[in-house]
């Protein structure tokens, strides 16, 4: 973790935002979880947690799995470490909440497993999952915790038993009652129990009608709790059961602790999952709370936080006002001037703390593009810091504070600075603030200051590695708009905001006779540079606004363009079919036939897609078995089986479909089509160039002829010339029932068996009209 101090965490207000991140907890775990999360010190941790979040949000947002509250552990893992201590029940329905949870959520991850997220299932459940724990609890414990009758033999002979003598006790209290006459006597209808031992709850002055034992007194007084004299040497028997059932439960019980020490290490880790998953969950909704996303951490360079807002600000409100912070190539210091509650400090404390949540894997509310270097400490100099108990002005501990933490700044550090050298004489005060940036920027550190000095301003508008900005005023009614101008300076607007804020006109004539005295009223210029600035970003926006209404007039026409053409080639696909049942069925002749779907592919070419793509250049040298290749007039990817380098062919499967395919109708597997379905008759070969291929061996003839019918239809539709039924040698009867049926089916111009070379009498070749 980075040994970023406290005191930096509690003027940036981070616990706070782990605090609202703890809200969105579901245990008491994951709640202590969140509130102890700190920053990292490596890229590599930064980037684990960042993917971590990421794969975790995507996961949680697609799925169904719904995340429910769970226990603590950790007292029983500390109970464990005691040799002889046995869980009890209570303990152990709460492991079982835990492990059900546990197994829940690793079964819905292992339905995206096409995803490959991969750091999330090895961060949450690359451990052994404790499968004797978990069946050993589920058998043994129901759903509200009980331990079940089948849990042991013995247990549930105890409870049959037990069972057997209520049934008993409520009939002979019955015949009781009726025969002795005692239904006004009870105050109850039914028996009930008292330290294990079934009484009648009867009416205090019939107590002595009849012999028996009294075992207490309700509160009032009223009812006594009556053991009638033929209960007593049942509920002996009663009682004999009762311990019988507690040792069999637990011996159980024993067992259960038994199997949880031994898998103690995947019950552990499979809490500890289960917290992390909390935490995450904690974090997307935090994300959502306020429109968030990880940013990125780089090593060296300067920040960039693209509309972003004061996190804390943004949880509260949603209106709150976005803004850009970001230095440039090259710069270190970023100085903020401007009018008083114009919002210097809120832009200063947004990027410490987005700086601090990013550092910490958390999502942050900044626009992607948005990036931070890697700071391994962050100071802060912010607010008034005056102690009289220790007599020590703002200004003195501001120097203090700087003189304890210098030498601990160099280039990974960022310096805040909020009104530096603001309690002493503004000429010596920004002087030393200057020397303090000077030295900042000579170590490579990033410094963001706030100042109202004029010298400072200067300086910002100067030197080449500092970028000023100010924050806007609306120019009417110097009401603050919370944004950054950069590279321009502000107008403190001192007498503006005290004018807003009520203060008595005759003070504030006089200190505008005083100001214009002293000569040094630059409020007009900067005035009207604040003026050009609102200017400029009202521009800006409306340019902003207007290319995302573009944007999304376009998407939509390109979805409208996609559907409308999708549709065009389903009704010519149709089409094509239809000519090919036809022409099975003798409607239209071949050359008819083959004419109708020239024209059915001319039209498709017309509607495909209109930019010309530069060749990638492929020869049948790159064509190798094992090699993945595009069949370009299906658009479809496949794998090379064969090569046939006198034909210049090669046999690919293509989604378990093997064809021998001219080498010129290859082309690199990149080529395939990763949007819009492109219309695959572009470049597509002749028909007469497929060769399709049916492997019809292990199977039954019925079963066999079944399969080669649908492979030659689907021949046929695709437009294939030729065949290649694999049947093999065997005993020749599914040979013959091949060569019947080919015979007599009216698409074969004819076939014969292949040559020895491409396998003999197991293969026919088929030639299809």
């Amino acid at each position: 973790m980075a040994q970023i101090e406290s005191r930096t965490f509690q003027v940036l207000e981070f616990p706070k935002i782990l605090g609202a991140l703890s809200g969105f907890a579901v245990s008491e775990a994951g709640l202590s979880a969140c509130l102890g999360l700190r920053p990292f010190t490596t890229l590599k941790d930064i980037k684990h947690a960042s993917d971590l979040y990421d794969q975790a949000a995507a996961w949680i947002n697609e799925s169904d799995y719904s995340f429910k509250a769970f226990p603590e552990l950790d007292g029983l893992f500390a109970y464990l470490d005691r040799p002889s201590g046995v869980l009890d029940q209570d303990g152990l329905f709460a492991l079982k909440q835990v492990l059900d949870l546990a197994h829940g959520a690793r079964e819905s991850l292992k339905k995206y497993e096409e995803r490959s997220w991969d750091v999330l299932f090895e961060s949450l459940f690359s451990y052994e999952w404790p499968q004797k724990t978990a069946s050993g609890i589920g058998r043994c414990l129901d759903p509200e915790g009980h331990i079940k009758d089948e849990s042991s033999p013995g247990l549930m002979s105890v409870r049959q038993e037990i069972r057997s003598i209520h049934q008993r006790c409520t009939k002979r209290v019955k015949d009781f009652v009726l025969q002795e006459n005692l239904s006004q006597a009870l105050q109850d209808e039914f028996m009930t129990i008292s330290s294990d031992r079934y009484v009648l709850p009867i009416k205090a002055n019939y107590k002595n009608k009849t012999k028996g034992i009294i075992h207490d007194y309700s509160q009032t007084g009223e009812t006594c709790y009556f053991e009638p004299i033929f209960l007593v040497e049942t509920n002996n028997r009663l009682q004999e059961l009762k311990r019988e059932e507690r040792a069999e439960e637990y011996k159980i019980l024993e067992y259960l602790t038994s199997l949880v020490r031994e898998e103690q290490r995947g019950v552990a880790e499979a809490y500890a999952g289960l917290v992390n998953l909390d935490v995450l969950s904690a974090k997307v909704k935090l994300a959502q709370a306020y429109g968030g996303r990880t940013i990125d951490v780089k090593a060296g360079g300067e920040p960039k936080l693209l509309k972003a807002r004061h996190p804390l600000l943004a949880l509260a409100e949603d209106s709150v006002q976005a803004m850009d912070i970001e230095l440039l190539e090259g710069q270190k210091a970023l100085i903020v001037s401007g009018g008083n509650a114009g919002g210097k400090t809120v832009c200063l404390k947004t990027l410490g703390l987005i700086g601090l949540m990013a550092l910490t894997g958390l999502p942050v509310p900044a626009a992607e593009g948005s990036c931070i270097p890697l700071w391994n400490n962050i100071f802060v100099v912010m607010g008034d810091e005056q102690s009289l108990e220790e007599n020590v002005s703002t200004f003195t501990a501001q120097i203090q504070y700087l003189k304890r933490v210098w030498d601990d700044v160099d280039e990974n550090t960022l310096f805040i600075l909020d009104e530096f050298g603001a309690g002493t004489d503004p000429t010596q005060g920004a002087a030393l603030a200057q020397g303090v940036i000077d030295t900042l920027v000579e170590r490579r550190a990033t410094g963001i200051i706030a100042t109202h000095f004029p010298a400072l301003k200067a300086y910002a508008m100067a030197a080449e590695s500092v970028r000023a900005a100010s924050v806007l005023f609306d120019p009417g009614t110097k009401r603050p708009l919370y944004k950054l101008a950069y590279d321009q300076v502000g107008a403190s607007i001192a007498l503006d905001v005290a004018r807003e804020h009520g203060l008595p006109d005759a003070i504030l004539q006089r200190a505008e006779k005083y100001l214009l005295l002293d000569g040094s009223d630059t409020s007009s210029v900067l005035d009207r540079l604040n003026e050009m600035a609102v200017k400029r970003e009202a521009e800006l926006e409306a340019v902003e606004i207007e290319r995302a209404k573009i944007e999304e007039k376009r998407a939509k026409l390109e979805a409208r363009f996609e559907k409308e053409r999708g549709k065009l080639l389903n009704e010519i696909q149709t089409q094509a079919q239809t000519i090919v049942k036809e022409w099975q069925k003798e409607k239209v002749g071949r050359k008819e036939a083959r004419k109708k779907l020239a024209e059915i592919r001319v039209k498709a070419e017309n509607i495909g897609p209109q930019k010309a793509k530069k060749a990638v250049t492929f020869s049948f040298d790159d064509i190798v078995p094992g090699k993945k290749v595009s069949y370009l007039a299906w658009d479809k990817s496949g794998t090379v089986l064969e090569v046939n380098a006198r034909k210049k062919q090669a046999k690919v499967d293509i989604n378990g479909v093997a064809m021998w395919v001219k080498a010129e109708h290859l082309g690199p597997a990149g080529k395939t089509s990763k949007g819009p379905v492109k219309q695959p008759s572009l470049k597509a070969a002749a028909p007469s160039d497929l060769v399709v291929e049916v492997d019809l061996r292990g199977n039954r003839a019925d079963m066999a002829l079944s399969m080669l019918e649908r492979a030659m239809d689907d021949a046929l539709r695709r437009g294939a010339g030729r065949m290649e039924v694999v049947h093999g040698r065997g005993t020749g009867a599914l040979r013959r029932e091949v060569h019947d049926f080919l015979k007599h089916y009216p698409a074969v111009q004819d076939f014969s068996l292949a040559n020895e070379e491409r396998g003999g009498d197991g293969m026919t070749e088929v030639t299809l009209k």
